[in-house]
Formats: structure tokens, sequence, C-alpha cells
């Protein structure tokens, strides 16, 4: 989980216990997987007995930071940033112990509530005298934007300061000595080191963990329906552990090291097992076991492992053989209802898949139907004139929908 560390963090981490923080940018009110990496950094910190601080940015969500970004992202209201901070900051805690009891309890805070103070004069003479503009252009984040079409906003470049200010404000007021980050992240936390030694002659320290990457070059915690959050009113926990169950072989050996807590012995075997038995595919049913558990808790897990049976065991057997206990019970997966008014005398398929928004235009479900890629009823659809009846629907009620190889759809008729 290392990528960059800067000389003397891990003796700093064994002389005593240490308050380290990462941040978190609220552009939404629910963290994503990609999120996952960062607060495990804090959990683990917290386990070895040091202190973890989970830095919220309500002022920085003002500002935004190019860093991995090639344009300029918009600017959320004030109303916005409120609204997502309280959504992540509900979920941060359910990872880290807050208990004021523990001498190590992790902390929240919002740098909104120092800059809110800081007048632009003031900022300007206390920190940004302290870098130069040769040392913020020289930082790879800066130097890309500047290169591109784009360019770069002053709101944007002077991003790594206002972080950079925020570890200053840690260290002087919560004696909190080591950042921790993506990669992508080493030139604004660098910047904060300097900026403590520079204005106080403090010594701070920083590491960073490698961006996860998949084994395919996509881009990791994207599937075609976006991203998969960690609110399961976002991403169902079915979602989520279909998700992980599906990473391909050599993501599992990778991701089952970094996203879990298992032991390297423990891990080894898993490895040595699904190489053995491939076909099972033992490292990825622990990896979506461990990850579900962790996010959403052992009863979701449960009904996330039911849900998957009923909708992948005994594929090969028709629809009718799911009872309407299985049908209601089946958790997870998208809904939608119908008039059952509309099967009269009968409804087209395009205006079926499009009207309860299995797919957004009549132009993708004719592509992926021509490509064999839609089920009713468990049944390949290959006629483009197909109508739906009522006499499809499975007890009176449900039309199951399948599309590709793991999306599934429940809909209703009522």
């Amino acid at each position: 989980m290392i990528q960059d560390m800067m000389p003397g963090t891990e003796e700093q981490l064994q002389k005593e216990m240490t308050a380290a923080y990462v941040g978190f940018d609220p552009t939404a009110d629910s963290l994503h997987i990609g999120s996952l990496v960062p607060i495990l950094l804090l959990v683990h910190l917290q386990k070895a007995g040091h202190k973890p601080i989970a830095l919220v940015g309500g002022a920085t969500g003002m500002v935004g930071d190019p860093s991995g970004k090639s344009e300029e992202r918009n600017m959320l209201s004030e109303e916005e940033l409120n609204k997502n901070i309280i959504g992540v900051k509900s979920q941060l805690e359910q990872f880290l112990n807050f208990d004021t009891g523990l001498a190590n309890a992790a902390e929240l805070v919002n740098n909104y509530d120092w800059f809110k103070t800081i007048s632009f004069l003031d900022f300007i003479r206390d920190a940004g005298k302290h870098i130069t503009v040769n040392y913020m252009m020289a930082k790879d984040s800066v130097k890309k934007r500047l290169e591109g079409e784009q360019g770069m906003s002053f709101t944007e470049f002077t991003y790594q300061l206002v972080q950079g200010y925020d570890f200053y404000w840690l260290y002087k007021n919560k004696n909190c000595k080591l950042q921790m980050g993506g990669s992508d992240q080493w030139g604004n936390i660098v910047t904060g080191t300097e900026l403590i030694r520079r204005k106080v002659a403090g010594e701070a320290f920083a590491f960073t963990c490698p961006l996860i990457k998949k084994a395919d070059g996509g881009k990791f915690g994207k599937t075609e329906k976006g991203n998969i959050w960690l609110d399961p009113n976002k991403t169902s926990p079915y979602q989520f552990y279909q998700f992980w169950l599906n990473a391909s072989d050599d993501d599992a050996i990778n991701w089952i090291k970094i996203f879990t807590f298992l032991t390297e012995d423990t891990i080894s075997q898993l490895i040595d097992e699904q190489k053995n038995n491939p076909a099972e595919r033992i490292l990825q049913k622990k990896l979506a076991e461990e990850l579900t558990v962790f996010v959403h808790g052992s009863k979701e897990l449960e009904k996330a492992i039911e849900t998957t049976h009923k909708l992948f065991a005994n594929t090969k057997l028709p629809a009718s053989s799911l009872s309407i206990e299985d049908l209601e019970s089946i958790e997870g997966i998208v809904t939608s209802q119908l008039d059952k008014n509309k099967l009269i005398p009968g409804l087209d398929l395009f205006s079926f898949l499009t009207e309860t928004s299995i797919f957004e235009s009549k132009g993708a479900a004719r592509k992926m139907i021509q490509n064999g890629g839609v089920s009713i009823n468990r049944e390949k659809v290959s006629d483009l004139q197909m109508s739906i009846t009522s006499t499809q629907l499975l007890h009176d009620k449900f039309i199951l929908v399948q599309v590709g190889k793991k999306n599934y759809y429940l809909v209703s008729f009522l």
C-alpha cells in the first residue's frame, strides 16, 4: 500500500503515537470505492496505535484539486457542500473508532472551520510568502495542466498552497505530523511539509499509496453504470458484492492484499488454491465477502449471496421455477414498476425496455439485442418485433430482465 515515503516517516511512527491525516473531497454525499484505500490507511494506522484524523474539505471543495484532472471541475454551492460533508462524515464514522475515551480516538475536521476566518490578504501574507511560484510550478500536477489546452485558473493553481496550509494548521493545532494520500497527492502533501518547515521550523512527514488500477487498463471502481458507491442507496450491497466477485484473477490477487485485513499466510494460501482450481474463483468470493462485510455488515452479505444464488444458480431452469417468494425477496437488483393495463393488448419490446429505464434509448436496446445481450425471463430475445403481454408475467406480476452476463432488472406490473 506504499508508493512514496518521506525519509524519517517510519522512524517517527516507531518512536511515538503519531497523529496522521487524510483528506476527503466532498464532491458527492457519499464516498465511493476509490476512497476505500485512504480509509484503510487510517484504519491500519489506528489499529497500530496511532491517531487518525479525517479531514473533510469543506473549504478545498470550493476550490477544486487539479491533481490528476485534465480540466477544471464545477464549483459546488455551500448548500451542496454541507449536504455532502454530512454524508461523508457519517460514512467515515462506520470505519474508524471515535470513542473519546481512547488515547488514539479518531477525529473528524473540516478545513472550512479555519479558512472561514482567514482573509485573502492574511493568507497570501502568512502562507503565500513562504512558498515560491517556482516551487509550485515544478509540481507535475501543475505542469501537466499548464502544458494542456485548457490551462489552469489561479483558483486551482493555489490549491496546493491551501492544502499545504491544512497540514500546517493541523500540525500547529492537533500535533499532526503525518499526511497520507494517493500518489497523485504527493506534490500537495510535500508542499505542506515545506510550509511547516519554513513557517515554524517543524518536521512533518508524508507517504502515499499507489493509485489502484485494473489489470486490463480500465478505470478502477467504474462500471457501465458509473461509480461503485459506499452508500447502499446509490449502490446496493448486492451490486457492491457483484463488483468484487467479477474481478479478474489478476486484479483479485492484487486487490485482496490491499483491501482486506487477511494475514499474509492466509492470502498466500488463497492464491495457491485459486491457481490450482481457478474455476472456483476462491479469491473473488473471499474478496467480495470481506469487503461487503466491512462496508455493509454481515447481514447484507447474506442477502447479497442469497440474491446471487437465486439469479445465477440453475440458470438453465426456466424463470417460472423461481417462486413468488424468491422474486419478492431478491434484494439489491434494479426494480421498476409499470401499469398492468399497458399489457393490453401488448407493449412493444422497445417501449418496455425504455419505459422501465433498463435502457436510456431504443437505439441502445436494439444494439444490445442484436448482440444477443438481452434475456426476458431467462429466454434470449431475438425477435425485434416482440410484444410483452400478460401471458409472460411470472406469478401474474413479474418480468425478469437480464442485460449482459450480470445485470438483472425486476419489473413489477401493478
